[in-house]
């Protein structure tokens, strides 16, 4: 059986969570080295640092220092050995609870010269920040601090410091502005140590509150018995201060929390979570090292970024996009979310993670881009495949009163977005700036409007796009097949297949470009295609608008190394175009998001599918290349091809393999790859009333996933050489060869 969180482990990670929305990820830590959690925190969308450190002092108050030799991750904690002073050693295991609990363990190897230690933890926080009456010691050093998002918005979050068993002794005081750093030399409490101990004071006097306020707590440590060992454990907990979120139908919870039951020690009880975590998803293991450590990996992205229901906007569970400035539900990720979580034991977190968007739906029927915890402002628009995810969705697991809420809102989507984006009904739709696609700085904006570049969030192009054509395709076929069912109504469903035939025929006609072999986007001043190459531009192939027609055009153009084949394929635009940067270059500086020619795996996710989606029908001969493409993406997102060191970036380089580390922002959720793998390297394809049993040909010696829960039913399947074996509840097991389907009926 595979340990997901020893096959996970490595020395050079350091985010942890718990699935509850508040997490150690900070993107460009500085204080890895020193004890504690000195960069910041994530509190849903809030930064909050730093946390607290801990300092080694003797009876007089001289600090002894410690020296990390060695620092080993897993997604359940961060474990860093230090070496102490003059022979002694120390042992760290840090790691996130439930409940905003950022734990300090320690195990104390003392040298027997010593007759006594003490462990100090503190911390640092801007002084005008915090709220100076709210400032106490109560068993527990205790403070509310205000904090403020990338809108500005202000929550208060209620801090406490603590020890496990009681403090030995503690104290909080101001001091006047100096580097907020994790060294004891600039605490104000060296100098105020007096026998052994801090001087059990809370002092909140001064001209003003300009500067930090320190506060720390300290554990003596008895004289080294005959084993030289102590422990103790520290922990700070950030509660932010969020009304309840509207009671809701029972919710399936994500961290776990129960599990903590009984554990020796907060470490423990994390791995046993995350235990508990990975097995809500089904086992795989499987012969290519690399689509086995990235599956396991995938699911611990998404815990990570998992958000628990209950307080403010959140009403259901759901996930962030990434960390950081992204670590909030973001409407062009939540689909992808969607489809990578049906596979879990409980349909509900897929469900949630929709819900969440749905539950604050605008009076227009347009969705938020952004759906922050406490409030609703400057969210943004983006276009999304809300369609496609949740006919994915329904086919593993079909529930009428969910198809009911999401007709509901996808029919009042589709209204908005056919009235306001589709007004001179072409069937084709329109974009209006550069971020709303999620995809900005392209030519293709450039080519209806040279300054396209240069606008922000304002509306102030026009462009009929192949991506958001597929989407609105995607979401009125939904609308069809649901419309029975929710509305009881044959009329809405034929309304709902008339307007997806519509958007089909301008695929085929007005945006497909025999000629150049390739869909395109339109200027619709003047009704031509723009012919621009982008990734994009294969997006009609996921669908059954393409045919046989369609195909020469298809392997021309993304098969050509000179336009989107590159040695780490699929760059976001075609190699050619003249903005092309594989470097992350627009117009000669490096930006942040460039979609000029980047290899991001949203577009990969995407492209997989359409080849995937052509192999089953007009080309079969395509499977072999879908089976490629999805393995050359996941070797892609492999630090230097190390197999030990899998990531998750924005983008990466097509020509090189190199990921956006630039950017800070890893463990970002902004494709999915386990429905792939789960659809394509185990072949278990969901459909209405039963499930298709067919891999594509990746030439493995073994390919197993077991527990996979389909329709009511589950199922394990084997892939074995050029053998399929299908095994379904208590049935007797199917086998096939490789490329011969096996039909379940459920």
């Amino acid at each position: 059986m595979i340990d997901p969180l020893e096959l996970l482990a490595r020395d050079d990670k350091w985010q942890l969570g718990c699935g509850d929305a508040i997490i150690f990820a900070p993107p460009f830590p500085l204080w890895l080295d020193a004890p504690g959690f000195w960069d910041e925190a994530t509190v849903f969308q809030y930064a909050f640092g730093p946390l607290f450190t801990v300092s080694v002092l003797e009876d007089d108050g001289t600090e002894l220092p410690l020296r990390p030799t060695s620092r080993r991750w897993t997604p359940a904690e961060l474990t860093v050995e230090y070496a102490l002073g003059d022979g002694g050693g120390a042992t760290e295991v840090r790691s996130v609870q439930p409940g905003g609990i950022f734990a300090s363990e320690w195990s104390v190897r003392q040298p027997r010269t010593r007759r006594r230690l003490h462990l100090v933890a503190w911390t640092a926080q801007p002084g005008p920040d915090v709220d100076a009456s709210s400032v106490v010691w109560k068993g527990a050093l205790a403070f509310a601090r205000t904090v403020r998002d990338r809108r500005d918005v202000p929550m208060r979050v209620c801090a406490e410091l603590a020890c496990r068993g009681e403090a030995t002794s503690w104290a909080a005081s101001l001091s006047e502005r100096t580097a907020s750093q994790p060294h004891w030399r600039l605490a104000p409490f060296r100098e105020r140590w007096r026998g052994a101990a801090l001087p059990r004071d809370v002092r909140m006097e001064g001209l003003d509150q300009e500067g930090l306020l320190f506060a720390a707590l300290h554990h003596a440590i008895p004289a080294a018995g005959e084993e030289g060992h102590a422990s103790a454990t520290f922990a700070m907990r950030l509660t932010p201060e969020l009304p309840p979120a509207p009671s809701t139908a029972p919710s399936s919870r994500i961290s776990g929390r129960s599990v903590a039951a009984g554990a020796a020690s907060l470490g423990v009880a994390s791995r046993r979570r995350w235990k508990e975590l990975f097995a809500r998803a089904p086992a795989f293991r499987c012969s290519d090292p690399y689509l086995e450590r990235y599956y396991w990996y995938r699911w611990y992205g998404l815990t990570l970024q998992a958000v628990e229901p209950g307080l403010g906007n959140y009403a259901h569970p759901s996930v962030c996009e990434g960390p950081d400035f992204f670590h909030q539900p973001i409407a062009y990720s939540a689909p992808c979310h969607a489809r990578e979580l049906r596979w879990l034991d409980d349909p509900s977190l897929a469900r949630g993670v929709l819900r969440t968007f749905f539950a604050h739906q605008k009076p227009d029927g347009s969705f938020h881009g952004r759906i922050y915890a406490n409030h609703l402002a400057g969210t943004d628009f983006y276009h999304a495949d809300w369609g496609g995810a949740v006919l994915a969705l329904d086919d593993i697991a079909p529930d009428d009163t969910f198809a009911g809420e999401a007709y509901r809102a996808l029919s009042r989507y589709a209204e908005w977005l056919l009235g306001t984006r589709d007004a001179d009904r072409t069937g084709m739709v329109d974009v209006v700036d550069q971020y709303e696609t999620g995809q900005e700085y392209m030519s293709r904006y450039q080519a209806v409007d040279p300054s396209a570049d240069r606008y922000g969030w304002e509306n102030r192009i026009r462009l009929k796009g192949v991506d958001v054509t597929v989407y609105a395709y995607s979401l009125l076929r939904c609308l069809e097949r649901l419309a029975p069912r929710a509305a009881g109504s044959p009329g809405a469903a034929a309304r709902w297949r008339a307007l997806a035939e519509r958007a089909s025929d301008a695929l085929r006609t007005r945006m497909w470009d025999a000629e150049e072999g390739m869909f395109s986007d339109v200027d619709p001043r003047t009704g031509r295609r723009t012919g621009v190459k982008a990734a994009v531009c294969f997006y009609p192939y996921m669908t059954d608008v393409v045919s046989a027609e369609h195909l020469d055009g298809l392997e021309q153009n993304l098969f050509d190394p000179a336009r989107f084949w590159t040695p780490f394929p699929v760059p976001s635009s075609s190699a050619d175009d003249p903005l092309f940067s594989a470097h992350g270059e627009w117009k000669g500086k490096r930006h942040a998001c460039p979609w000029n020619g980047r290899v991001w795996p949203m577009t990969n996710s995407h492209l997989v599918e359409a080849l995937a989606a052509v192999a089953r029908r007009p080309g079969p001969h395509l499977r072999e290349a879908a089976a490629g493409l999805l393995r050359r993406f996941v070797h892609m997102m492999f630090d230097q091809g190390d197999v030990r060191r899998p990531t998750s970036f924005e983008h990466y380089n097509p020509l090189t393999g190199h990921g956006s580390a630039y950017r800070g922002v890893d463990d970002y959720q902004h494709s999915w790859v386990n429905d792939l793998i789960l659809q394509y390297v185990v072949g278990v394809r969901p459909r209405g009333g039963g499930v298709t049993v067919d891999p594509l040909p990746f030439g493995l010696e073994l390919a197993q996933a077991t527990g996979v829960r389909v329709r009511g039913a589950t199922l394990d399947v084997t892939v074995a050489g050029d053998r399929v074996r299908v095994a379904v509840d208590d049935a007797p097991a199917r086998e096939a060869p490789l490329g011969t389907a096996i039909e379940v009926e459920l």
